[in-house]
C-alpha cells in the first residue's frame, strides 16, 4: 500500500508539518475545514480527499504530491531531469556511462516509490545493454520495466514492448519480434487507443524484421502507415527513426531517389537532436543505398563514417551490422583481403544467439569471396554455416537467395543432386512472398 492510501501516514505528516510552522488544528482548517475534522484526520481515523489534501498543502506551504506522498517535489523534479540527462548521454555520449547512470536513478526511483521514473531508468538500462550487444540482458530490463507499469494503459507499455521486439529481432528471432509487434499494433488499433508516437514507434520498429524475412508487402504498408501517421507525432526523434526505417521499403522497390531523400530528412532531425548513434545509422542506410545504385565510392565513405561513429559510441552490436555492410562494398570495389579480415572480426563478435541474421550475412559474403578465390570447400562451409544461422531466425528472402549460391557452387562442383536440393529449399521459401506466416496483419489505425 502505498503512502498515499494510508490515513495514519498522512496524518503524521499532517501534524508534523503543522507543528513545525506553529499552527494550530482550528488556524490549519480554516475557512474550509473545521478543527475537529482536523484532529479526526490526524489520529489517521480519516482518509482525506484530494480537495482536502490540497487545502491542507496550501496552508502549509508544500506541494500537494509532497503532501500525499512524502516525497519532497524537489527531489522528484531532479530526478526526472537527471533522466533526462541520461537519456542525452546514451544518444550523444558514451553507452558505459549513460548505463551507469540509469542503474543510479534507478535506485532513487525505487526508493521514492516512482513507477514511471523506475520505468524509464529501466528502458534506458534496456537501449543501454542491445547498443552494447548484451541482448539477454537488455530483453530482461524491458520485460521488469513492463511489469513495473502493468496497471498502465497499453500505450504507455509500448516502448517496453518495442525494447523486448528489438531485443528478440537482433537475436535472430525474427518472427517471435514480429509477433510482438503486431500483436501489440493489433491490440492498440482494435481498442481505439490512437496513440501517433506509440503507433509510429511500432511501425517504424516492424519495418526491419518484415524485410528480413521477405515480407515486403508488410514492410511498405507499415511505411505508408507510419509516414500518415508522422505529422501527428509529437517526438521528433521517432519521426526521424520512421524516415531512415521507411527508406528500406522505397529501397526495394527501387525508388532510390526517395529513399535518399528520406534519409536525408532523418539525418537533419537527429543532428538537430545530437543522436549520434541515430545519425550514424543514417550514414549507414545512405551507404546501403548508394551500394544498391552502384555508387560504391561514395557508398564507402558513408558506411566508413558510420562505423567509425557507432564504434566511438561502443555500439557493439551495431558496429558489427554495418561492417557487414561495408564488407559488401570493399568485396565489390576489389579490397576482398579487407573484407575478409572486416569480416572475420565480426564474426569474433558475433553469435547464433546475437545478431544471427549478420553473422549468416558475414558467413554469405565470406563464401562469395571465397568462391572468387577459387576455394569452393571454404565457400560451401561458410553457406552451410549461414544456412543454418538464417533457418533458425526465419529469414525467408535471405534464405532464398543464399540456397541458390549453394546451389550454382554445388552444380559446378558437379553435386547434381545436391544442388537440386538446394534449389528446393530456395524455392519453397520463395512459395509465399509478403507474408510472415502468422496470419492476417494487424488491424490498422483510424487515419
Amino acid at each position: 500500500m502505498s503512502d498515499r492510501d494510508d490515513p495514519e501516514i498522512i496524518g503524521r505528516r499532517v501534524q508534523q508539518l503543522r507543528v513545525e510552522r506553529g499552527l494550530t488544528q482550528r488556524q490549519l482548517a480554516e475557512p474550509a475545514y473545521t478543527a475537529a475534522y482536523i484532529s479526526t484526520l490526524e489520529s489517521g481515523r480519516v482518509r482525506p480527499s484530494d480537495q482536502a489534501l490540497r487545502h491542507l498543502a496550501g496552508r502549509l506551504g508544500v506541494a500537494f504530491d509532497e503532501l500525499a506522498t512524502g516525497r519532497p517535489a524537489r527531489l522528484v523534479t531532479d530526478l526526472r531531469l537527471r533522466l533526462i540527462e541520461a537519456q542525452r548521454t546514451l544518444a550523444t555520449g558514451d553507452t558505459e556511462e549513460a548505463a551507469h547512470s540509469y542503474a543510479l536513478l534507478l535506485a532513487e526511483a525505487e526508493e521514492l516509490q516512482l513507477a514511471e521514473a523506475q520505468y524509464d531508468a529501466l528502458i534506458g538500462l534496456g537501449e543501454a545493454a542491445v547498443e552494447s550487444g548484451e541482448l539477454v540482458e537488455g530483453r530482461r530490463y524491458f520485460e521488469r520495466a513492463e511489469l513495473v507499469l502493468a496497471d498502465a494503459p497499453l500505450p504507455a507499455r509500448v516502448p517496453a514492448l518495442r525494447g523486448r521486439a528489438l531485443a528478440h529481432y537482433l537475436a535472430g528471432e525474427l518472427r517471435y519480434a514480429v509477433y510482438l509487434l503486431e500483436s501489440t499494433l493489433d491490440e492498440l488499433n482494435r481498442g481505439g487507443l490512437h496513440d501517433p508516437d506509440a503507433l509510429l514507434l511500432l511501425y517504424a520498429s516492424i519495418i526491419g524484421p518484415y524485410m528480413d524475412m521477405g515480407a515486403h508487402a508488410r514492410a511498405a504498408q507499415a511505411a505508408e502507415l507510419a509516414l500518415a501517421l508522422a505529422p501527428q507525432a509529437g517526438d521528433p526523434a521517432l519521426v526521424a527513426r520512421m524516415h531512415r526505417s521507411v527508406a528500406r521499403t522505397l529501397i526495394a522497390e527501387g525508388r532510390v531517389a526517395e529513399a535518399d531523400a528520406s534519409l536525408a530528412k532523418a539525418a537533419e532531425l537527429y543532428r538537430g537532436l545530437q543522436l549520434r548513434t541515430e545519425l550514424a545509422n543514417c550514414h549507414w542506410m545512405r551507404g546501403y543505398v548508394c551500394a544498391q545504385n552502384g555508387e560504391l565510392e561514395r557508398a564507402e565513405a558513408e558506411l566508413r563514417q558510420a562505423l567509425a561513429m557507432l564504434s566511438a559510441k561502443r555500439a557493439a552490436l551495431y558496429s558489427s551490422q554495418a561492417a557487414v555492410e561495408l564488407a559488401d562494398v570493399l568485396h565489390r570495389r576489389g579490397k576482398s583481403e579487407e573484407a575478409a579480415a572486416l569480416l572475420h572480426d565480426v564474426l569474433g563478435d558475433l553469435s547464433s544467439e546475437r545478431g544471427a541474421v549478420h553473422s549468416a550475412a558475414a558467413h554469405r559474403l565470406l563464401g562469395i569471396i571465397a568462391e572468387d578465390a577459387r576455394d569452393p570447400e571454404t565457400a560451401e562451409e561458410h553457406y552451410v554455416r549461414a544456412l543454418s544461422l538464417l533457418e533458425r531466425a526465419g529469414a525467408a528472402g535471405d534464405l532464398a537467395d543464399l540456397c541458390r549460391l549453394l546451389g550454382d557452387l554445388l552444380r559446378r562442383e558437379g553435386r547434381v543432386e545436391a544442388a537440386l536440393d538446394a534449389y528446393r529449399t530456395g524455392l519453397g521459401h520463395r512459395t509465399a512472398p509478403g507474408t510472415t506466416t502468422l496470419g492476417p496483419a494487424p488491424a490498422q489505425p483510424p487515419l
